[in-house]
C-alpha cells in the first residue's frame, strides 16, 4: 500500500512539474507583451490583462496576505523547532518525526526555488504595490508556493499527531482556510497576474505531491 500510495504521489508531482516547466517557457513566447497600467511586460498578455482588470486592485486584501504570509512562516518556524526539540531529545535524527525531515527538506526546496526566481525574473508585477519603488519580480507567487507548502503539510501533521479534537480541529482548519485564503486573495489584491497565481500552485503541487510520496514510502506508522 505504501508503495502505491507513493507511486500516485510521484505521479501527481511529475505531472505538476510538467505542467509548470510547461508554463514558465510559454510565458516567454505566448503572447508576451506590455500590459497593465505601468506597461509591465506579461506573456499570456490577453488572459492575465482580462483577469487583471476584472479583478482591479485591492490594498486591504494584499495587507491581508502579508498577515497571512507571516502566519506561513511562523507555522513553518514551529515545526522547525519542533523538530529541532525532537533532536535533541531523542539524540538520533531517525527518532525524529519522518514528516518533520521531509518537510525540512521540503522548506529549504521551497527557499531554492524563490532564489531561483528572483534570478530567473519571469514577470514583474501588475502595479506597484504598497511600499515598493520598483516593479518587483512575480512568477511564481511566493506567497502561493510558501503558504501551500507549508500548511498543507502542516495540515497533514497535526491530523497524525494532535491527538486532542479541541487543538487538532481548529489548527487543521485555520491551516486549510489561511492556505485558501491566501491564493485567492493574492490574486484579487492585483499583486500578481493570473499565471503567477497558476504557476504558483502547479510548482506547490509538485513540492507538496513530492512531500507526501517521501513520506508515504519513509515513514515508520
Amino acid at each position: 500500500m505504501k508503495k502505491k500510495n507513493a507511486l500516485m504521489y510521484f505521479t501527481v508531482s511529475a505531472v505538476c512539474l510538467l505542467l509548470f516547466v510547461a508554463l514558465t517557457v510559454c510565458l516567454f513566447f505566448v503572447d508576451r507583451r506590455a500590459a497593465s497600467p505601468t506597461g509591465s511586460v506579461v506573456g499570456f498578455a490577453s488572459v492575465n490583462s482580462a483577469i487583471f482588470d476584472l479583478a482591479g486592485v485591492n490594498y486591504t486584501l494584499y495587507d491581508l496576505t502579508e498577515i497571512l504570509g507571516y502566519l506561513s512562516l511562523a507555522v513553518a518556524a514551529g515545526l522547525a523547532v519542533l523538530g529541532l526539540v525532537q533532536l535533541i531529545k531523542r539524540r538520533s535524527l531517525k527518532r525524529v518525526d519522518t514528516d518533520l525531515l521531509c518537510m525540512a527538506v521540503l522548506f529549504l526546496t521551497v527557499v531554492a526555488v524563490y532564489v531561483a526566481f528572483e534570478l530567473i525574473n519571469v514577470n514583474l508585477r501588475p502595479v506597484l504595490m504598497p511600499g515598493e519603488e520598483v516593479l518587483e519580480p512575480s512568477y511564481p507567487s511566493t506567497h502561493t508556493v510558501i503558504s501551500v507548502c507549508v500548511l498543507i503539510p502542516a495540515a497533514s501533521y497535526f491530523i497524525k499527531r494532535l491527538r486532542t479534537p479541541a487543538i487538532r480541529i481548529p489548527a487543521v482548519v485555520l491551516c486549510l482556510a489561511s492556505a485558501s485564503a491566501t491564493v485567492v486573495c493574492r490574486l484579487l489584491s492585483g499583486a500578481h497576474w493570473f499565471t503567477d497565481i497558476l504557476g504558483g500552485l502547479l510548482i506547490s503541487g509538485a513540492l507538496v505531491s513530492a512531500y507526501f510520496g517521501a513520506v508515504s514510502i519513509l515513514s515508520k506508522d
